[in-house]
């Protein structure tokens, strides 16, 4: 199982088997805490071969720079089953998220994991701006 893509972005679509996404970021600033971000989405491909047949417990987790989870974990089973034609197949996730929040400023991930193993870790760096009158950088 390779995770070919894994961005948090402002959003994503899969379009008849091609993922589409929009305005893909890794920091999110504001002027005070808690720091709440209106709406994005996780957006994943990943790639299957012949030896990841059989079903699968897909899961995403929300953790800061300790190890400490944000939510509860996220998990879904999935079953992999391979086209008898092909060597590989590729299947687009797409996680929309509203109102994610975080309570402090800090280094996050987005763990995504399969069968309890780590595959890739999304980072996420929120920051605090410091209100000095000038205008603040692009925010995602």
């Amino acid at each position: 199982m390779d995770i070919q893509v894994a961005s948090l972005c402002d959003s994503a679509t899969d379009y008849n088997g091609k993922l589409c996404l929009l305005g893909t970021f890794d920091t999110i600033c504001s002027r005070q805490t808690p720091v709440v971000h209106p709406q994005c989405a996780l957006a994943l491909r990943i790639c299957f071969r012949a030896e990841d047949e059989g079903q699968h417990e897909l899961g995403i987790a929300f953790i800061d720079a300790d190890g400490k989870q944000l939510i509860d974990p996220l998990k879904t089973k999935i079953d992999v089953k391979m086209p008898p034609d092909g060597y590989f197949l590729t299947r687009n996730i797409v996680l929309n998220l509203q109102r994610l929040s975080f309570e402090k400023e800090g280094q996050f991930s987005i763990d995504i994991s399969s069968d309890g193993n780590i595959l890739t870790r999304v980072p996420l760096r929120v920051m605090l701006l410091e209100n000095d009158g000038q205008q603040p950088p692009a925010q995602a």
